[in-house]
């Protein structure tokens, strides 16, 4: 690592320290590039790089002519939470969740989802498409799949809650558990379009397959979460 990126890495890791121990409060103006400069000691190439990439990390944000702004804190999905929703985990940290279906229809199976579900090719599926919400901000867009034998008559009210819930009441499907993939990812002109993020932006992409007691997939989902509005934990028990 050459110096001038160990100074600016030094330089947003002070900053990350200053916000999560509440020097600089959320929404709250932060210094002036030249401030910094003074304050680390460095050039101002130093402190606009590490701005950038706090910029990025969604750690602050900029208000064109009225300078740089301390972020909401990301909020905190627990991969490990066999209890806790998506809704009572938002709800859980002070913020108002929201759940908005962009479209529920039905389409022939390929032999993806075929394979994944035990069907035929061309059988019918569920696609539902979603963007769940923080604070009105989207946060997440989701694609998920549903074999249409095992769900007949979805509809789009009842998905705007928890589909696990739909799943149980609705179908009387248990689900057991679930196998996630979490990967990163970069928003192409659809996603930004959706989780209103410049085209390119960071992501984590996480795949989730859904399964029954009997062992069988009941639903197949692709979700994309704004990265610099995403904080994942990961818990491990000994």
């Amino acid at each position: 690592m050459n110096k001038e990126a160990a100074l600016h890495s030094i330089v947003k890791e002070s900053i990350i320290d200053l916000i999560k121990n509440g020097e600089y409060q959320t929404n709250t103006k932060l210094p002036t590039e030249a401030e910094f400069c003074k304050i680390y000691g460095v050039s101002r190439t130093t402190v606009r790089t590490a701005l950038q990439q706090l910029t990025v990390e969604g750690y602050i944000y900029r208000v064109q002519g009225k300078g740089t702004f301390v972020s909401e804190n990301k909020v905190k999905q627990f991969l490990t939470s066999t209890v806790e929703k998506f809704s009572e985990q938002v709800t859980m940290q002070g913020k108002n969740p929201s759940t908005k279906v962009i479209s529920l229809k039905v389409i022939e199976a390929n032999a993806t989802l075929a394979n994944l579900f035990k069907q035929n090719v061309g059988d019918p599926v569920n696609k539902l498409e979603r963007v769940r919400y923080v604070n009105d901000v989207p946060l997440q867009y989701e694609i998920a799949y549903l074999p249409w034998y095992k769900t007949p008559g979805l509809n789009i009210e009842a998905c705007e809650k928890s589909l696990f819930n739909v799943l149980e009441t609705q179908f009387s499907l248990k689900v057991k558990k679930t196998v996630e993939h979490l990967e990163f990812s970069l928003a192409d002109d659809s996603i930004s379009d959706k989780l209103e993020v410049p085209n390119g932006s960071p992501c984590f992409s996480l795949e989730t397959y859904t399964y029954e007691n009997d062992g069988s997939v009941i639903e197949f989902s692709k979700t994309l979460f704004r990265g610099d509005r995403a904080h994942f934990v990961i818990e491990r028990n000994y």
